[in-house]
């Protein structure tokens, strides 16, 4: 992918992001998660029904990264089975880790394939995902 359309991409979702804004819901599960080492602080809300996700929030205070990251994670999971939801995430870790992964799965999230060159941007990247992962773990 062009550099500078991972840029746009990248900007559109921090300055437009997708689904920002908690709601009074108990329908969703609520996680959080955050970054100890910078201001990156994440409330991720996930709703399913029948196995798919049919919705995803969140609220925080995060970076461009964290937060386009989140917004991209929940613009790719919704519409999801829980089942394809596991495989994007893990694709997802696998190609932070610059391990091999599907790229046809991720979607825009593709636009952070080269950020394990900057090592100190992985976890801005990764800490919606890991918020994704705990809401796995608490449904199983």
């Amino acid at each position: 992918m062009d550099q500078n359309l991972k840029r746009s991409i990248i900007l559109e979702h921090y300055q437009n992001p997708k689904n920002k804004g908690l709601i009074d819901d108990d329908s969703y599960i609520l996680v959080n998660t955050n970054n100890e080492s910078c201001i990156d602080e994440v409330n991720l809300m996930v709703k399913l029904v029948d196995n798919k996700i049919v919705d995803a929030r969140f609220d925080g205070e995060a970076c461009a990264i964290c937060t386009s990251s989140t917004s991209i994670m929940i613009d790719t999971i919704i519409g999801k089975t829980l089942d394809e939801a596991i495989n994007i995430l893990n694709n997802f870790k696998n190609m932070i880790d610059e391990k091999d992964y599907d790229p046809e799965v991720l979607e825009q999230a593709l636009v952070y394939d080269d950020i394990y060159k900057q090592a100190n941007r992985k976890k801005c990247a990764l800490l919606p995902w890991w918020g994704l992962e705990k809401v796995v773990n608490k449904l199983k």
